[in-house]
């Protein structure tokens, strides 16, 4: 056959695979129906969080922890940087899942971090304004990550390594025989290989409908606001933040990088169609975002500067769908990855990899695994 492995979708998890793979010498095809680095999935909007100690999971940490060993190593083979260490601040009650979870993980792994209470918390970061009863977990490797320079990273590694890469495609179907896959392009062109990765993002039930995983593509909107004191919102002087309270979805934010201060909701719960996305943000989504990000930055909500909606791409307990195809081995999963992914692109891309190499990954993968829906 022509390649040894078909990478389906370039984002930031299918640029890593298709990566990694050709650095295992395999003859790499990577199909993306967009551009390189493109605005139209889940891994755009200038800043994802990094982190280690994981509040979904402490099952996470191995992973994060090669996660930023292949960060450095992405960062130093393209000479551009790819993330900012700004520490994190993780903020609530302490039963708030986002408090509890980040201390189980921290302390099982035996993570460096910081516990402060409300008073301690306003005295180290005087831009924030903590509720009485909230308590704040301090990372000090915690981040950002920023995804279109690390895609484009990965997109240039995975070339020099010889992957062929092809954009502006649409694939409609593929089969799979006992001797390898076939993947059918608008067109009519139909392009072989041994295996298949499927990393469709948003299109990843669309890519493998017979599984029947339960996922769901949800609208979630990122904004930026012009800081009223920009002093104070810097990266040197404020970390990223996620903040949970009770009766409200969590929200985090993003110091200044140049764009104006970020803030999200971790999950709007509006349903989307990657095929017929709605990019409109209406005045109410601005003021809600403004109100969240002045609850504790207030000098970081002035004026609204832009917003950039992106989607979740959820499973029904929020962990990822990752490992072999269960009913077709020469296909390989990774999707599902509920927004909270693009941290772990570069391990994500390792692990598949490996399975398209035929080698079992080296790091534990259970929690992932595509058929736990079905059983």
């Amino acid at each position: 056959m022509p390649y040894d492995a078909i990478v389906l979708g370039l984002g930031g998890m299918g640029s890593a695979a298709a990566a990694h793979a050709a650095a295992r010498g395999l003859r790499v095809l990577g199909l993306e129906r967009f551009g390189p680095a493109h605005d139209a999935g889940s891994s755009h909007g200038s800043t994802r969080i990094i982190r280690q100690a994981y509040f979904e999971s402490p099952a996470y940490v191995p992973l994060l922890r090669r996660a930023y060993t292949l960060w450095d190593e992405l960062e130093a083979a393209g000479g551009a940087s790819l993330r900012a260490r700004t520490g994190g601040l993780f903020v609530g009650r302490p039963d708030a899942p986002v408090v509890a979870g980040t201390l189980e993980s921290a302390r099982r792994w035996d993570l460096a971090h910081e516990v402060f209470d409300a008073p301690e918390l306003r005295r180290r970061y005087p831009m924030t304004t903590p509720r009485d009863d909230d308590i704040a977990v301090h990372e000090a490797v915690a981040g950002a990550v920023f995804p279109e320079r690390a895609v484009r990273a990965q997109l240039q590694l995975a070339a020099h390594r010889g992957a062929e890469l092809r954009f502006g495609v649409r694939v409609s179907g593929w089969d799979a025989s006992a001797s390898g896959v076939s993947v059918a392009l608008d067109g009519g062109e139909h392009v072989e290989a041994a295996r298949l990765a499927i990393c469709a993002g948003p299109w990843f039930a669309q890519a493998a409908p017979e599984l029947g995983v339960p996922l769901r593509v949800e609208r979630n909107v990122q904004f930026w606001f012009a800081p009223s004191e920009a002093a104070a919102v810097a990266p040197d002087r404020l970390p990223i933040w996620c903040v949970e309270r009770p009766g409200q979805r969590m929200f985090y934010g993003f110091p200044d990088f140049g764009e104006g201060a970020k803030v999200a909701h971790h999950g709007s719960g509006v349903s989307a169609d990657p095929d017929a996305f709605d990019r409109n943000v209406g005045d109410g989504e601005i003021a809600h975002a403004r109100d969240a990000l002045a609850s504790f930055v207030p000098a970081a909500a002035g004026a609204f500067r832009r917003a950039d909606p992106c989607m979740y791409t959820l499973t029904p307990d929020e962990h990822f769908v990752l490992g072999l195809h269960p009913g077709i081995p020469r296909v390989v999963l990774a999707g599902g990855f509920s927004g909270h992914g693009f941290k772990f692109a570069p391990v994500v891309g390792e692990i598949v990899a490996s399975l398209l190499a035929g080698d079992a990954p080296d790091l534990d993968i259970a929690l992932f695994a595509p058929d736990r829906f079905a059983r």
